[in-house]
């Protein structure tokens, strides 16, 4: 090997080392920036939360079909408020489906055609809360304790629904968001979906994605 080759191995060396270097100085800012965020976002995400909690979104109760609707109306109001060009309540053979979407065009550096699409899943029924005297506090009245908030919804399946929806809402006001983004939250995940199948049939093209997110999952923490 001579001195040239030997040089080039050394800046090659020094070139990955110093982009090693440079990827986790940013990704400890990207960190810092998130938790920043979520500190001085903290309030509004706890009352964004709550808002849907209160709404006592029972699928398999008929009286609670008016508040079906309303959670699904509010659903498309904090959509917008995070950052989608569109959010729309869509019917099926049952309760109605929220669904909404974003597009970075005007902001990615690649051809429409190579944005990748992300499909997030999620549902916004909950399970009935009776018998009401095995609880603490009231279940559509979220209570926080020892840093932990109860109510019914808080965790399945709101509270998963919010941390994907602000998250996007971060990456979208930071200007980092650079792929299509679909949201289709149902209302019948808790009496097993029986309109879900027709829904996906009839608007097959609509939902078309690369990745689908389920949102619908155990919490970490």
């Amino acid at each position: 090997m001579n001195e040239l080759q030997k040089a080039r191995e050394i800046i090659n060396e020094v070139d990955a080392e110093m982009a090693r270097l440079f990827e986790k100085r940013i990704n400890k800012i990207m960190v810092m920036s998130i938790r920043s965020y979520i500190v001085e976002n903290r309030d509004r995400f706890i009352e964004e939360w709550a808002s849907l909690i209160r709404i006592p979104s029972v699928s398999c109760q008929p009286a609670h079909d008016s508040d079906m609707l309303r959670c699904a109306e509010r659903w498309c109001e904090l959509l917008l408020e995070a950052g989608v060009q569109k959010a729309q309540i869509m019917p099926s053979l049952g309760h109605p489906f929220v669904y909404a979407e974003y597009s970075p065009k005007a902001n990615s550096q690649l051809p429409i055609a190579d944005i990748p699409t992300v499909l997030v899943y999620s549902h916004y029924d909950v399970m009935p809360v009776e018998p009401l005297d095995l609880w603490h506090s009231n279940p559509w009245e979220p209570d926080i304790r020892d840093g932990r908030l109860y109510a019914r919804g808080a965790d399945d399946d709101k509270g998963q629904a919010m941390i994907q929806v602000k998250a996007f809402e971060y990456l979208v006001k930071n200007g980092l968001m650079n792929c299509h983004v679909k949201f289709i939250f149902e209302g019948e995940e808790a009496i097993g979906s029986p309109s879900l199948n027709a829904f996906l049939k009839e608007n097959k093209e609509l939902l078309k994605a690369d990745v689908i997110l389920v949102s619908d999952t155990s919490m970490l923490g």
